[in-house]
C-alpha cells in the first residue's frame, strides 16, 4: 500500500507544483511557435526558458554583454510592463547548419495610455543543444 501511495504521489507531483516536461523539441518552428506564446502571455519566464545566459537588445537596455535567467526575466517584465499587445505574427523561421536558427516575429502593440498602435519586428536567435533548441538572443528592431 505504501509504495503505490508513493508512486501516486511521484506521478501527481509535477501537477502539483504546476511543472510539465515536454518532449525534447526537435523542430525550430515548433519552438519558435512556444517562444510567441510565451511573448503574447508576457511570461518571461516561458520565453526564457532553460537558457543559461541569454542577449537582450530592447529599447532602453544595454546590450554589452548576456543577462543570467533571474536578470533577463526582470528585464523582460519591465519592458513589456506598459505595453498591450495587438498582434504578434511570426514571418520567418529559418536554420543554419552551424546548429544555431532564428525567427523573425512582427509585432504590434499599444502603450497602456495611448492609442497609437506601434510595430517592430523582434530576432529571435536559438541555439541547438542536443535534441533540443534554446533562446540565446533576442534583438527588437523599429
Amino acid at each position: 500500500m505504501r509504495r503505490w501511495l508513493i508512486g501516486v504521489v511521484l506521478l501527481a507531483s509535477p501537477a502539483l507544483v504546476g511543472t510539465v516536461h515536454l518532449p525534447a523539441q526537435t523542430s525550430l518552428a515548433e519552438v519558435a511557435e512556444r517562444t510567441r506564446g510565451a511573448w503574447l502571455a508576457h511570461d518571461p519566464q516561458a520565453l526564457v526558458g532553460q537558457s543559461a545566459s541569454i542577449m537582450l537588445q530592447l529599447p532602453g537596455a544595454n546590450p554589452s554583454s548576456p543577462l543570467d535567467r533571474a536578470q533577463a526575466v526582470e528585464l523582460l517584465r519591465r519592458h513589456w510592463r506598459t505595453a498591450v499587445e495587438h498582434t504578434l505574427t511570426l514571418r520567418r523561421v529559418g536554420e543554419f547548419k552551424s546548429g544555431r536558427g532564428y525567427a523573425e516575429l512582427v509585432r504590434c502593440y499599444v502603450v497602456s495610455g495611448t492609442s497609437d498602435e506601434r510595430q517592430e519586428t523582434i530576432f529571435l536567435w536559438f541555439q541547438r543543444a542536443g535534441a533540443s533548441w534554446r533562446l540565446a538572443e533576442v534583438r527588437s528592431a523599429p
